[in-house]
This record gives structure tokens, sequence and C-alpha cells, in this order.
């Protein structure tokens, strides 16, 4: 993930009062319009559904003949399309972030291209182009929402290697460097100067076809950071200074099943956790190593807590106060725009630093790969029962009229 905005730092201390626990009831729903949780519930609800998901593409294809293309994209915009994407114009984002700031919430535009390695079309060095092309707007576009940003004003973006570097090759350059004594061509200060200088790079252990994609893949890296050359400077000192600087972003695991499938394929063992209960606890392990390594590394160890589970949100929340880390120093959560609002409400109205990852393109653009990320993450989206019947509730009580929640 590309960090394009400062990360707010503070002086680690006990912090005032007691410890509270969130409540993640849905009482911050009071925050949206009934016709936005209307929208929510039926779109989780058909989400949850797995026929739906599985032929997602089909079913879209058969919408379009059946419907015409202007009715069916209308009820997309109308239901999939308007409750996980922020828009397609510049004017659509601006005011999908600005709505999510006026809930105490952030942005993390979500450029909607990546590798697809079973097909000759999009791995190609043009293809890798034209996904650059897509980052740099995505570059210019959060430029524009900093300059009119609020309060809550941090803009983040989040972008994807394999969309610049062929999946492959990635794989390649893991395993010659995980070898022991790993391979000095590959050192990241020799790629680290080969990219900065535009030299040809010579790398004994690729061929030559892998060699000039390797290169090509380092030029479309620097013209990506490019705007963001003070903030490189700035932690290149800090990290000469330090040691090592390292930035996480903490997630559960949700292609888990695409990850069994492609161990069973290839002959190769599991990598993934035997149970729900296991990835858990490993989790909540690995959770527990990074706050720690927060508090006393301060902004050298940035982190951001991309959960959807209440459990993960609350270990982090308490662990936060019991390490003496504010609420404005390097920790943050993510989530997905459309998706846990209870959660991102409640947390982001308690003035912890919540990022919705908001997607966004036209409908050619989009769908698909909302259905792909549908697919991948299946099991999260079977798991947001507690979601609808917070949603559920939310609803019966406004239309049936009995009394209306206190603000939190």
């Amino acid at each position: 993930m590309l960090w394009t905005c400062r990360v707010l730092c503070s002086q680690a201390g006990p912090s005032a009062g007691g410890w509270k626990p969130l409540s993640f009831d849905g009482g911050a729903f009071h925050l949206k319009g009934t016709g936005e949780l209307t929208r929510a519930l039926l779109v989780l609800r058909l989400c949850a559904w797995p026929p739906l998901v599985t032929h997602g593409l089909a079913l879209q294809a058969w919408s379009q003949r059946l419907l015409g293309s202007q009715l069916s994209g209308a009820l997309l915009r109308a239901s999939i399309y308007g409750q996980f994407v922020a828009g397609e114009t510049t004017e659509e984002v601006r005011g999908c972030v600005q709505q999510l700031q006026s809930l105490g919430l952030r942005p993390l535009l979500a450029v909607p291209t990546e590798e697809e390695p079973d097909s000759a079309v999009k791995t190609g060095e043009a293809w890798y182009e034209g996904n650059l092309s897509a980052m740099l707007r995505c570059v210019d576009l959060s430029r524009g929402l900093l300059e009119s940003a609020g309060p809550t004003g941090n803009i983040l973006m989040q972008l994807k290697i394999t969309a610049l570097l062929s999946t492959q090759l990635c794989k390649e350059l893991t395993s010659r460097v995980r070898r022991p004594g790993g391979s000095l061509e590959l050192s990241p200060e020799r790629l680290a100067e080969a990219m900065d200088s535009g030299r040809d790079l010579q790398v004994s252990c690729l061929n030559v076809e892998q060699t000039r994609h390797l290169q090509a893949s380092l030029s479309r890296l620097h013209r990506v950071v490019q705007d963001t050359y003070e903030r490189l400077r700035r932690d290149a000192e800090a990290a000469d200074r330090a040691g090592l600087a390292f930035g996480v972003k903490l997630v559960r695991g949700a292609y888990l099943d695409k990850e069994r499938e492609v161990a069973r394929l290839q002959g190769t063992e599991d990598p993934t956790q035997p149970d729900y209960k296991a990835t858990s606890q490993s989790y909540s392990r690995c959770l527990e190593l990074m706050l720690t390594q927060v508090s006393h590394r301060g902004p050298m160890c940035p982190l951001m807590v991309a959960s959807h589970n209440e459990d993960s949100v609350h270990q982090a929340t308490k662990r936060m106060w019991e390490l003496g880390i504010p609420l404005d120093g390097p920790v943050c959560f993510g989530q997905l725009l459309g998706m846990c609002d209870h959660v991102s409400l409640a947390l982001g109205q308690a003035g912890y630093a919540v990022y919705k990852s908001i997607p966004y393109g036209s409908l050619e653009e989009v769908i698909p790969y909302l259905i792909r990320r549908a697919q991948e993450n299946q099991s999260v989206l079977r798991g947001a029962r507690r979601e609808q019947e917070l949603l559920s509730q939310e609803l019966r009580r406004r239309l049936l009229g009995r009394g209306l929640r206190v603000p939190h």
C-alpha cells in the first residue's frame, strides 16, 4: 500500500480516564439515512447468496441482454455499485469522501486494476502501462482531494504491486532473495538505485525477458512514487537514523478458499491456517506483536488494522489504551466501503482513524472488480449476518416509530 498522507505522531503516554469498550450495537446508524440503510441491507443479503456471487459476471451479461444496458446499469448503480463504489467522476468521488469525513471516516482510494495471470492480453507491458496511467490518475485525484480535505483530511491510496509487475516475476524474485545468502544483484539498494537512475539493470539469475520486464516495472514504480518524493526523503532519513521502518497492513486472510485450491492443484502444502479459530488466534498474536512494536517505535512502525471482526477491533482499541498509543498516532483501522459500518462509525465517532476502501470508476471497470472481490471474500460476506441483523433492527425501529436513539 502506498501511503500518500502524513502519519500523525504524538508522544505515547497513559490515556486519560478508564478503559471504556466501544459498543458495536448499531447505535451509530442514526448518522445514516433510511434509504442508505435499506440499500445496505438488501445488497448485503444478496451478496451473501453464493449463486449470485459465483455466477455474477454471467448474470450481469444476461441482465444487459434482457433489460438493455441503460436499465441494467441503472439497477446496478442503485444497488451494488452504489453500495460499494465511490462513483465515476471526480465530483462523485469527492462527494463520497466528504460524506465519509462528515461521519468521522477517512478515504482509502482503491484503483480497480490488477493482473489476471490467465489472460495473455492482461499480462503484457501495455496492460501494465495502462495500470500505471490509472494509478497516476489516482495520485492526481488524491492530491485534489487533499486540497479540499476537512479536519479528518488524511488521504491514503492502496495500489497492488502486481498491477505493475507480473505475479510470476514477483515469485521468482522472492524465491531468489529467500535462498541462503540471497542474491546481491537483487538487494534493495541496487534495485532502488536502478529505479532512480533509469540505467539498465543486469541480473544474472533472470533471463532476458524477465530482466526487461523488471526494468520496465521499476520505471513504473518510480513514476508512481515521484509525487511523494519529499515523503520518501524524510522516511529514508528517519530509516537511516533508526535502522529500519516497518509499516504493516494486517489482514485476516480473505483468500482462504483460493489459496487452498491453488495448493491442491499444484500438489503443494496448504499455506493457510487449518480453521477459523486458528486464523483468529494467529491474527490476535500478530496484532499484539505489532501494537507492542508501535508502542516502542511510534511513527516508524505505522499499522493498519484491516479487519471487520469485532473481537479484533476490541482487542486493538483496548491494547492501544493499555500501551498509551494515542488515537491520532500511527495506528489506524481499515474496512470496505459499504460493509461493517456499525464498527466503522463507532470507531470514527470515538476519534479513531478509520479508513474505508473506496474503489471508483465506470460500471464496466468496477463491476467485474467487485465480483472478483466478492468471490474471494465469500466467507466475509456470509459472515456479515450480525450487520444485517443490526440494520434490520434499526429499520424496524424507524418504520414502527419505537422511540428515537440518543446519539452517542
